[in-house]
């Protein structure tokens, strides 16, 4: 990955980095998730608010300006975010070429 602090990102947090590309509040990320994923993940808040609180101190999304008088705070995706994820779906995408070869009996 990009930075040693980097691993392997849960199937939570891959999906709130994902539905971040734009702005989006608590609420709009838990529906985003779960439309996305066919309802197979449901956020609970606590999870969502505790994960976002993490990405945001690594740097992998950030707040963005919404009205004043707003009390949802939205989020955005950021450049190092964005290299994250990329690096994920090809760590992803090794694992399923290396199932599938292995199924096929082309790995021993």
């Amino acid at each position: 990955m990009a930075d040693s602090n980097y691993s392997a990102l849960t199937e939570a947090v891959y999906y709130i980095l994902l539905s971040l590309y734009t702005p989006l509040h608590g609420y709009g990320i838990i529906q985003y998730v779960e439309e996305i994923s066919n309802g197979r993940v449901v956020l609970a808040p606590g999870t969502l608010y505790g994960a976002l609180s993490t990405l945001q101190e690594k740097e992998l999304i950030k707040p963005v300006n919404t009205e004043s008088n707003s009390r949802k705070k939205e989020y955005l995706i950021t450049k190092i975010g964005k290299q994250v994820i990329k690096e994920e779906i090809d760590r992803l995408e090794e694992l399923i070429e290396n199932g599938k070869k292995t199924l096929e009996g082309e790995l021993k």
